[in-house]
């Protein structure tokens, strides 16, 4: 028998500050067309989304190994809203700043072999974000809504995202090494 998960409220409004700030950062970069602060905010999103995927990847993956059932739920709980929540707007922000930056710069070409590498490193990162990160934590979500949740359910999908936001670490970093070339100046055409 499944005993009743003690929950306080999942989703706070902080939650929804986190949902907000950074939209908001690059409409303020757009309607003001401030190219310092479009610049920043594909900056700090793209860092924040690659910082926390390493860390979810590298360091929670291993700290949730070494935890109790009941800690490793409270563990995935707390961390619904960040996951639910800022991750989709980081990655979308970032994704979408960059689009515009290139656009500006005038590299959006499948001529430059960088272009195309980006192109199918952000395909890669958005599948895994958008069709199996998102998914489980909504999963998560609505189990831990539910009067007596399945504890082994809300852990197996806690610790699928964290391996997957390992992976997703990977191919930021690639996307960094790619970013440095071009903001150097690399970009051959085929």
């Amino acid at each position: 028998m499944q005993e009743k998960i003690v929950t306080h409220r999942v989703i706070t409004p902080l939650s929804y500050a986190t949902l907000i700030v950074p939209i908001a950062g690059l409409i303020i970069a757009l309607v003001t067309t401030d190219l310092r602060l479009l610049i920043y905010t594909h900056v700090i999103t793209g860092g924040t989304w690659t910082g926390i995927d390493l860390f979810m990847g590298l360091v929670m993956t291993r700290v949730m190994r070494g935890l109790n059932p009941e800690a490793r739920t409270e563990v995935v709980k707390r961390l619904v809203p960040l996951l639910l929540f800022f991750m989709p707007v980081l990655a979308g922000v970032a994704i979408t700043s960059g689009i515009i930056l290139a656009q500006i710069y005038r590299i959006l070409d499948v001529r430059y072999p960088m272009i195309v590498i980006t192109v199918i490193v952000v395909a890669i990162l958005t599948i895994q974000g958008y069709g199996i990160i998102m998914p489980n934590e909504i999963r998560i979500y609505r189990e831990l809504r539910k009067d007596v949740p399945d504890r082994e359910k809300i852990v197996r999908l806690g610790l699928r995202n964290f391996r997957v936001a390992g992976s997703q670490a990977i191919f930021q970093l690639a996307i960094i090494y790619v970013m440095v070339n071009i903001r150097l100046g690399i970009l051959i055409p085929f």
